[in-house]
């Protein structure tokens, strides 16, 4: 794949490091491919927006899934996975996620990870959403993701792995035959250097996170701006399933203008027993689907904008005043805590929930070895797009496809350096262009951005509301450009800048894929178009990013996805939006 040339714009690197793979993210897909990696004897580095365990990891509540009881089997986990992918899953790599899983997360515990124990000693096991058996390993209760990462960060520490931590990854660079040969980034001022700054490596695995932070409302941390995709997108990578955006059903509902991350009110709370209300008390969900409140999240979630326009309401609730107090506390204290924190006790009252955005199914396409369709990418985690989620993610197969996905990529990374594939000396990256023609957003597009996507691409979307999305979005493209352009101004390069310029890269990229899937399917809900068509639309979307900043869009010709290897692309003609 042919780089775009587009970077952002940014000081040229002052200060430089080599190492033989640079791992940027520490959630559980960065920390797993950093410590297989450095077993593997790879002179890995570490780099992370904040702190170390500062990602979407931390913030997960309700566990990981994987085939670990009696009775249940990676083929029954598979099918499940299938179901709620609604027909846009890749079989095989969710064979892959179902089968290696089980050992993976054994793996993780071997590693010093502690999840909750049943009275027998074993594996305390709850179900979720989509989930026909209890699967889902949890620990601390609610609290399983900042177990997972408190585990992988001690055990980074403990091998004194090198770590940049305040560091906004900008670009990846290349060497004159198109292969990756770093990146560049710049520290925030609490890390190990000052400024930006660049490491050289002939393997760069995104595991970057989310991009929720495009939307109003999410329960993605701050950091999650999509950096990883618009990166990959401006050095020539790939992206797929952009559209399939997961809008979480529970969101503690904190007012119509409440925005930025909301507090999430596991799933995990439904599959003990919390049921879905509304202000009288009904039960809406029964009879929409045959799990009721355990359906798959978009169905639970369209399950609840549906009752509220019906009863043109801002938000449902969850009731599980059954639970009493000692299980609220015993099994969900984060939720509980959080709740209180908002005036809100779920012991003594149904607790205000409404959808918010989660996580994207779609991201930075990948082979089963998450090679991305640029040499030496790698991508795993959420930014990335393994093909296991297909329209709509099963709940908690986030973790499990971080620590799956990881380890393959290591294994990867491993093989070609063991085998030469990789450069045998650190690579020489192309000149940093002096002036990139790259227009940097204000840091107030951030809202304005945000306010856009939430009014036209949400949870309801149509083709009126994509298209003013769209037009409202490429008015700030052009705007920044145009000002670029006529007299050679942008704004300031920093993190504002550079996250703002991240959100509006992958708006672009979300409305083009959400406006050309003329179907409903998954979590991608269109009310001009609310059926499901197979026959049309049993296909991927890939964007591409063109030289101009302008997009190149096509549809797969099957449900299948076309190899990552240059050879093998599609030759279909894309469509410049």
């Amino acid at each position: 794949m042919t780089s775009t040339g587009i970077r952002l714009h940014a000081p040229a690197p002052g200060w430089a490091i080599a190492a033989d793979v640079v791992v940027v993210g520490s959630g559980v897909a960065g920390l797993t491919a950093a410590l297989r990696c450095e077993a593997a004897g790879l002179k890995t580095v570490v780099v992370t927006k904040a702190r170390l365990d500062d990602g979407s990891t931390r913030w997960a509540q309700g566990g990981i899934a994987a085939a670990l009881g009696e009775g249940d089997t990676p083929e029954q986990h598979l099918d499940d996975t299938l179901v709620a992918g609604a027909g846009l899953c890749d079989e095989e790599a969710v064979r892959i996620l179902v089968t290696e899983g089980p050992d993976a997360v054994r793996r993780l515990i071997a590693t010093g990870a502690h999840f909750d124990e049943s009275a027998e000693g074993g594996l305390a096991l709850t179900r979720e959403g989509g989930h026909h058996r209890r699967r889902i390993a949890h620990a601390g209760g609610d609290a399983t993701g900042a177990e997972i990462s408190r585990a992988l960060v001690e055990a980074v520490r403990a091998r004194g792995m090198r770590t940049i931590e305040n560091a906004l990854v900008l670009d990846l660079l290349t060497d004159a035959e198109g292969r990756t040969a770093g990146v560049t980034l710049h520290v925030m001022g609490e890390g190990q250097h000052d400024g930006v700054g660049a490491v050289h490596a002939p393997a760069v695995v995104l595991a970057t996170g989310g991009m929720g932070q495009v939307f109003s409302a999410t329960t993605n941390p701050s950091v999650s701006t999509g950096d990883g995709v618009a990166l990959a997108l401006r050095a020539g990578a790939e992206v797929s399933d952009l559209e399939f955006v997961q809008f979480h059903p529970t969101v503690l509902f904190l007012g119509p203008d409440a925005e930025g991350q909301q507090p999430l009110v596991s799933e995990a709370v439904r599959g003990e027993g919390a049921h879905l209300v509304d202000a009288d008390g009904v039960r809406f969900m029964q009879g929409r689907h045959e799990l009721a409140e355990l359906a798959p999240r978009d169905i639970v979630a369209k399950g609840i904008t549906r009752r509220m326009q019906e009863l043109g309401a801002e938000h449902m609730y969850l009731d599980a005043r059954h639970f009493g107090p000692a299980m609220w506390e015993q099994r969900f204290p984060t939720i509980l805590a959080a709740c209180r924190a908002h005036g809100i006790d779920p012991v003594t009252e149904p607790i205000p929930v409404a959808p918010a955005a989660h996580y994207a199914s779609g991201g930075v396409r990948t082979d089963a070895h998450g090679r991305t369709t640029v040499p030496g990418l790698y991508a795993c985690g959420e930014v990335a797009c393994t093909g296991v989620h297909g329209a709509n993610r099963l709940a908690s197969n986030s973790l499990l496809e971080g620590l799956v996905y990881a380890e393959r990529i290591a294994a990867d990374v491993a093989a070609g350096h063991v085998q030469g594939d990789l450069h045998a000396r650190v690579p020489a990256p192309v000149t940093h262009p002096e002036h990139p023609e790259h227009p940097l957003l204000p840091p107030e597009a951030r809202l304005a951005i945000q306010r856009i996507m939430t009014e036209g691409a949400g949870v309801l979307r149509s083709a009126d509301s994509l298209t003013r999305a769209a037009d409202r979005l490429h008015h700030l493209h052009t705007e920044a450009r145009d000002a670029l352009h006529e007299n050679g101004k942008t704004s300031e390069p920093g993190v504002d800048t550079w996250e703002a310029t991240n959100l509006l890269c992958v708006a672009r990229v979300l409305v083009a894929a959400a406006a050309r899937r003329e179907e409903t399917r998954g979590c991608h809900w269109r009310e001009d178009r609310p059926d499901r068509d197979d026959t049309a639309w049993r296909r991927h979307i890939v964007v591409r990013l063109n030289p101009d900043r302008s997009l190149a869009v096509h549809t797969t010709d099957t449900p299948e996805f076309p190899p990552t290897t240059l050879s093998d692309q599609p030759t279909q003609r894309p469509q410049e939006q």
